[in-house]
């Protein structure tokens, strides 16, 4: 009759001792790496553009790229796709896209989620109102995030340039 080596005891308690003490750390060290990685500042925001209008691009490119507004100016123009939908886009003196605010009322749909707007999914207030803005330096913009309580809720995104 064949038998396999055996370790003697005291040789396998200490590496016993070793996985156990690993397999206890190792939910620590990722939920560090995870609270590292969410304390740490993103550089590029999920949401940097509506329909391809960005920060920065000139007033012709974005309408050219969302149609014909419903008002027009020289500092903002207003877009009215359906009941649900609609976009405001400002324009600073050089005449480029220095914010852009986007409303969907009635809790439609195509409505994007915070988490794909912010990247996470901020708290909500106790009447289950949603409000959460973010810094991005690096962009050179802010986006906030509004979702008022209802059963039909609005949602309010903006981006806007941060001013020098």
């Amino acid at each position: 009759m064949l038998h396999a080596p055996t370790r003697p005891r005291a040789t396998r308690l200490p590496t016993l001792l070793a996985l156990c003490a690993l397999a206890l750390l190792a939910p620590a060290a990722a939920a560090a790496q995870a609270g590292a990685a969410a304390d740490k500042p993103r550089e590029e925001p999920p949401f940097s553009a509506y329909k391809g209008v960005r920060i920065g691009m000139t007033a012709d490119e974005a309408r050219k790229l969302l149609g014909s507004p419903t008002e027009k100016d020289d500092k903002q123009d207003v877009y009215a796709f359906d009941e649900q939908e609609s976009c405001e886009v400002y324009y600073d003196a050089a005449k480029k896209v220095s914010a852009v605010k986007v409303t969907f009322l009635g809790g439609k749909a195509t409505a994007p989620t915070a988490r794909a707007v912010l990247g996470d999914e901020p708290q909500a207030n106790q009447d289950g109102s949603v409000y959460k803005l973010v810094r991005f330096p690096k962009a050179g913009f802010w986006v906030s995030y509004t979702r008022t309580s209802s059963d039909a809720p609005m949602t309010i995104i903006a981006i806007q340039k941060i001013q020098q």
